[in-house]
């Protein structure tokens, strides 16, 4: 990666409880005989390791308790070097976590209690100096348009999950990145802006637009997936990082598809989040 693009993430930090299952339950369904596993997650510093691992300089802005599930949601990214430096400590709330259920598929369900991401409100967002800033829906919705309105880096906002926003976030943002769901929930908004709006669609690849026009598209990877938890975090931060570097619409989906394919191929969010090489391999003929 070109020297010195830095990428600060404002978002959320959970640790993920998964359970591995031979099929998701139907509703009021128990599934029984699964494993269970702890992994760091949320998708604000899944984001980040992301962008770290593809060789980015990551500043990660996030609110944690001050509890031993902290410590655990932080252990993979402070071994691989993400400022925490901006990490605000909130000392009545739990760290957030993630209830995750995985089929054998690779399918997911999940449920998220966001504990010490709420604490995350514009008047804690002390962002430093970047090239780019990334933001998610897994904190307050007053901080994401606090965040959209930052005019002296490119801003990108992953829609997800979807729930009602804000005219600003449309209206500032550079690239705003949603799949097929949150396409859906937020319809013709998507488009009122200047910027870009990326939309994934799992194993079909992905497709860019500018003012509802398509600009760029590209294929996904074929793949077996083991879990595809993170894929979409990998998606975000790969993109990221292409449109950075300069590649071109189609390029940077091209990178992102394969870095999401190659996010699906390990068990946990951020322990399968690819390197830049592992996203090569995929994108070889």
């Amino acid at each position: 990666m070109t020297a010195g693009h830095r990428i600060a993430v404002a978002g959320s930090v959970n640790l993920d409880i998964v359970a591995r299952c031979a099929r998701l339950p139907l509703a009021g369904e128990t599934v029984t005989d699964a494993t269970l596993a702890r992994y760091p997650g949320g998708k604000g510093a899944n984001q980040a390791l992301a962008a770290r691992r593809l060789g980015a300089e990551v500043t990660l802005i996030a609110s944690v308790g001050a509890d031993p599930a902290a410590e655990e949601a932080l252990a993979l990214l402070k071994a691989e070097g993400v400022d925490l430096s901006h990490l605000h400590v909130a000392a009545d709330l739990p760290t957030g976590t993630a209830l995750i259920a995985v089929s054998a598929a690779g399918e997911n369900q999940i449920v998220v209690a966001p504990g010490a991401n709420r604490a995350l409100t514009p008047d804690r967002l002390t962002i430093p100096p970047c090239d780019a800033l990334i933001a998610q829906m897994e904190i307050p919705i007053e901080t994401v348009a606090r965040v959209a309105q930052r005019q002296s880096c490119r801003v990108v906002i992953n829609m997800a999950p979807a729930r009602p926003a804000p005219d600003v976030i449309f209206q500032c943002a550079d690239l705003l990145i949603v799949n097929e769901t949150e396409e859906l929930f937020y319809g013709d908004a998507l488009h009122t802006g200047p910027g870009l709006v990326c939309m994934t669609l799992g194993a079909r690849g992905a497709q860019m637009f500018r003012k509802g026009r398509k600009v760029g598209q590209a294929r996904a990877p074929s793949v077996t997936p083991v879990d595809t938890t993170g894929a979409g975090d990998a998606f975000v931060a790969a993109v990221t990082v292409a449109l950075l570097e300069g590649m071109t619409e189609a390029d940077a989906l091209a990178f992102a598809c394969a870095a999401g394919a190659a996010a699906t191929l390990k068990a946990g969010a951020q322990p399968s989040l690819p390197t830049r090489e592992e996203i090569r391999r995929l994108l070889r003929p």
